[in-house]
Protein backbone atom coordinates (compact mmCIF):
# COMPACT_ATOMS: atom_id res chain seq x y z
CA UNK A 1 0.00 0.00 0.00
CA UNK A 2 1.53 3.30 -1.06
CA UNK A 3 1.23 6.30 1.20
CA UNK A 4 -0.69 9.26 -0.24
CA UNK A 5 -1.18 12.85 0.89
CA UNK A 6 -4.73 14.19 0.83
CA UNK A 7 -4.12 17.57 -0.83
CA UNK A 8 -7.40 18.96 0.54
CA UNK A 9 -6.30 18.20 4.11
CA UNK A 10 -2.64 19.23 3.63
CA UNK A 11 -1.87 22.73 4.93
CA UNK A 12 1.64 22.81 3.47
CA UNK A 13 3.51 22.92 6.79
CA UNK A 14 6.40 20.76 5.53
CA UNK A 15 6.60 18.50 8.57
CA UNK A 16 6.32 15.43 6.37
CA UNK A 17 9.20 16.52 4.14
CA UNK A 18 11.43 17.22 7.14
CA UNK A 19 10.60 13.84 8.69
CA UNK A 20 11.07 11.59 5.63
CA UNK A 21 14.33 9.61 6.02
CA UNK A 22 14.68 8.92 2.27
CA UNK A 23 13.68 12.32 0.86
CA UNK A 24 10.57 10.99 -0.88
CA UNK A 25 8.35 13.91 0.11
CA UNK A 26 8.58 17.00 -2.08
CA UNK A 27 6.76 20.34 -2.23
CA UNK A 28 4.59 20.98 -5.29
CA UNK A 29 2.50 24.16 -5.61
CA UNK A 30 2.37 24.80 -1.86
CA UNK A 31 1.33 21.24 -1.02
CA UNK A 32 3.34 18.04 -0.72
CA UNK A 33 3.58 14.81 -2.69
CA UNK A 34 5.15 11.44 -1.96
CA UNK A 35 7.42 10.15 -4.71
CA UNK A 36 8.39 6.69 -5.87
CA UNK A 37 11.40 6.69 -3.48
CA UNK A 38 8.97 6.10 -0.59
CA UNK A 39 9.81 3.01 1.49
CA UNK A 40 6.47 3.21 3.34
CA UNK A 41 8.05 3.60 6.76
CA UNK A 42 5.17 5.80 7.97
CA UNK A 43 7.35 8.56 9.46
CA UNK A 44 5.57 11.24 7.48
CA UNK A 45 2.10 9.96 8.40
CA UNK A 46 3.00 9.84 12.10
CA UNK A 47 4.38 13.38 12.00
CA UNK A 48 1.56 15.02 10.02
CA UNK A 49 -0.40 17.35 12.35
CA UNK A 50 -3.40 17.29 9.99
CA UNK A 51 -3.54 13.48 9.56
CA UNK A 52 -3.46 14.13 5.81
CA UNK A 53 -1.28 11.11 4.98
CA UNK A 54 -2.75 7.64 4.64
Amino acid sequence: MALKIDKDACVGCGTCEATCPVGAVKEADGKYEIGDECVECGSCAAACPMNAIQ
